[in-house]
């Protein structure tokens, strides 16, 4: 692709944007010849440079339009105040934009963006923003959480704001989630998910990836297995799906550790996932069937988007690639980044293609990718921007009702789309109204077992307006499939009361009949409530699902999650009386027993890290530099980085621990006697220009203090010393090598 001349040309688009008084404007023409899609689908470009510049993510308002987060700043100028927050228009209809009306700008490094509560919800780093909008103009502004996306590589800051069907929402990156109640914003603890990206299906788990694992996932509903303030659940969250990392792009990529064997094959193609992001389980209705809830995953290193299957088993979930040898979308456009997808109004799937040559961050920037940018004038692919529309080929588009016209009524209708986008937006805005004369219709609908899905919407749309009922969830309980049942069984504990103890010990007993698992883990995960106000009649369910699912860890874990701190008692007395054999129920019994009676509650809970710390430099750039990986607690994240609790590289010859900061270190990796194997390198501080040998002697102070119980200090001078002594290959030393230098 010319990029020089793309330039002119979009420059000369720029100036008739400006200047003519003509409503509609001339779209520039991009070259799509060098991508390569499935067969039976079309790919569009629907909006290009000059209108958006470094798009990372994209929703869709009520009359269907196109808002976008612009980040220009990313790479090469995160302090710059040059990003905004912009609607697309197509005003002479003819489905490509030409026009951008900017809603904000002169924000610095803004990374996602949700159309909720009639108004915007944004983040500009630190903060979570929600803006009140009248004509599309923000009107008020709220300060929703000062804290959302500490400072820190963007790479690593929180993003996503997905809501869900439980109409709370979530981010990647983060555990916490929000929601908005009588005006009021209510922010508390969920798991801990993801790097850059987060999507849903329609029972309402969440998906999510980092840059090595493409696709990771709960197993279960958010937030059910974390209840127990004093029990860490190592099962159902935060799971691998598939094994499979292999991608297949169809040109040379030049990617940040090429370098390293086996990262490219021997055609300088690459291998695995290097910057896996923006996944999406497609919920649209403009594909055939056999695509619907696929999960695609979002390669910008390598120019391509791949289709994983997701294929359901109880409550597990796997994923499993569409094909192999080939991707869903491939170019060889070396400016294709892909960041993120989307689900449309109108059912089709879009693309937001930040569009520039290097997205590695400059924090990480090898030489080896440095050097080969430099010459194959990657690093002036800037100022370009594109959102690309992916449909089928025999399947026309969809009409896009526009929602704000619609009445209540009509939107309780929308709640049994075949599209999810769709039935999203319109629980959303029934809530919103909160027209209580839509009641009886969506009591009506939820209880219409012919349509689960608008089931499920509509027992949410009641709960977000305060109208559901105790009988009615008895009702949807008992007559409906497992998944709709499932939510109607967690939706019981908004009636946990004694009263009620005699109705939904007979509705359990008379599901566990049923001999669903599905039915039966969520049953679990609310049986330690129900116990806390009647034992005598759900103990012995505990009993006997413990012993059913002997073998299920994640099932002994749902049925501690119930259980409150004020429930010990009751939990040594499941102890005594829990069949001698099940040995997995009465482990994590003492587990969660022990941990409250040293005062250990889940990490989510609480402030990670010694406080007298929190403000010292080393502190701040651990959190900037390496926290993303290790986590703020030190802990490590599975499949991404080691812990550093306790390690060895931090008790052992300080030297050693420097060496491994400037250069960077290959694995395999030992920390406490376990090996890790992950498929990336970490790398080293020497190229960064910004991190001075005092700052890593600020960083080894504080790490080695914070995460062992011998602190360490190295003179800056030494660390300066230390930066010519390269490891044999040039690159990151390897455990072997340290190994023979020292010998601590």
């Amino acid at each position: 692709m010319q990029y020089s001349l793309l330039k002119f040309f979009s420059c000369t688009v720029v100036s008739l944007v400006l200047f003519s008084c003509k409503p509609t404007v001339e779209e520039p023409v991009i070259n799509l010849d060098g991508y390569k899609i499935e067969d039976g689908f079309q790919l569009e470009v629907i909006a290009s440079e000059p209108l958006l510049e470094a798009p990372v993510a994209i929703d869709f308002d009520n009359q269907g339009r196109i808002w976008v987060v612009e980040m220009p700043g990313f790479f090469i100028g995160e302090t710059t105040p040059n990003g905004s927050i912009k609607i697309l228009e197509d005003l002479d209809n003819d489905g490509v934009a030409d026009h951008a009306k900017i809603v904000l700008d002169s924000l610095v490094m803004p990374r996602a963006l949700a159309l909720v509560y009639d108004g915007l919800l944004y983040v500009e780093p630190p903060k979570l923003w929600f803006a009140e909008l009248e004509n599309d103009k923000v009107k008020n502004k709220v300060l929703v959480d000062s804290l959302y996306a500490p400072d820190g590589n963007p790479e690593h800051q929180p993003n996503g704001l997905l809501i869900n069907i439980d109409n709370w929402i979530y981010s990647a990156k983060s555990n916490f989630r929000y929601q908005r109640k009588e005006g009021k914003w209510i922010k508390e603890p969920t798991s801990f998910r993801g790097q850059w990206g987060i999507t849903k299906d329609n029972f309402g788990r969440l998906y999510f990836n980092d840059n090595s694992r493409q696709l990771l996932g709960d197993y279960v509903l958010p937030n059910r297995l974390i209840r127990n303030k004093y029990y860490t659940p190592k099962e159902g969250q935060n799971k691998l799906l598939t094994d499979d990392q292999r991608v297949y792009p169809i040109h040379p990529t030049p990617v940040n550790r090429g370098y390293i064997k086996g990262v490219l094959n021997q055609d300088s193609l690459l291998v695995h996932f290097t910057a896996a992001c923006g996944p999406l389980v497609y919920r649209g209705n403009n594909f055939t069937d056999d695509y619907n809830q696929n999960a695609f995953v979002c390669e910008p290193a390598a120019n391509l988007i791949k289709r994983n299957i997701l294929e359901f088993n109880g409550i597990y979930t796997q994923a499993n690639q569409a094909w192999q040898e080939r991707e869903f979308l491939a170019s060889t456009d070396e400016g294709f980044r892909p960041v993120n997808l989307s689900t449309g109004p109108d059912g089709n799937m879009y693309i937001v293609d930040m569009h520039r040559g290097v997205i590695q961050h400059h924090a990480y920037l090898s030489p080896y990718l440095r050097n080969i940018s430099a010459k194959k004038k990657l690093d002036s692919i800037v100022d370009f921007g594109r959102i690309l529309k992916v449909s089928k080929k025999d399947i026309p588009n969809q009409k896009v009702p526009i929602l704000t016209n619609l009445s209540a009524n009509k939107l309780v209708d929308l709640l049994k789309d075949s599209n999810g986008w769709l039935r999203d937006r319109a629980q959303q805005l029934i809530i919103f109204k909160n027209d209580k004369k839509v009641i009886p219709l969506l009591n009506e609908l939820v209880k219409n077992v012919e349509h689960p899905l608008a089931q499920i919407h509509a027992l949410y749309t009641l709960k977000g307006i305060d109208a559901l009922s105790f009988e009615t969830l008895i009702a949807v309980a008992k007559n409906s499939n497992a998944e709709v049942g499932a939510h109607a069984i967690i939706l019981l504990e908004s009636f946990l009361e004694k009263k009620h103890t005699n109705t939904v010990a007979n509705l359990f007993n008379e599901l566990l009949g049923k001999n669903s698992m599905i039915i039966d883990f969520y049953i679990s995960t609310t049986l330690g409530g129900w116990a806390s106000v009647d034992k005598e009649q759900f103990i012995p369910l505990i009993t006997l699902l413990s012993w059913k699912y002997k073998n299920h860890k994640i099932f002994q874990e749902a049925l501690i999650s119930g259980f409150s701190n004020k429930n010990i008692a009751l939990q040594m007395e499941l102890i005594e009386t829990i069949h001698a054999k099940n040995i997995l129920f009465k482990d994590v019994l003492l587990k969660n027993i022990n941990q409250f009676k040293d005062e250990k509650p889940n990490s989510l809970y609480v402030q990670i890290g010694p406080s007298k710390d929190a403000r010292t430099n080393g502190a701040k750039l651990y959190s900037q530099i390496c926290s993303a990986c290790h986590n703020s607690g030190g802990e490590g994240i599975e499949g991404l980085a080691p812990p550093l609790l306790n390690s060895d590289y931090l008790k052992g010859n300080v030297e050693k621990l420097a060496l491994v900061l400037l250069h960077g270190l290959q694995g395999p990796v030992t920390v406490s006697g376990k090996q890790y194997h992950f498929n990336s390198t970490m790398p080293g501080v020497i190229n960064n220009e910004q991190v001075s040998d005092k700052d890593l002697s600020s960083i080894i102070s504080y790490i080695t203090n914070a995460f062992t119980n011998k602190q360490q200090h190295i003179d800056a001078n030494k660390i300066n010393a230390l930066r010519s002594k390269k490891s044999k290959t040039g690159v990151e030393y390897s455990e072997a090598e340290l190994k023979e230098m020292f010998t601590d």
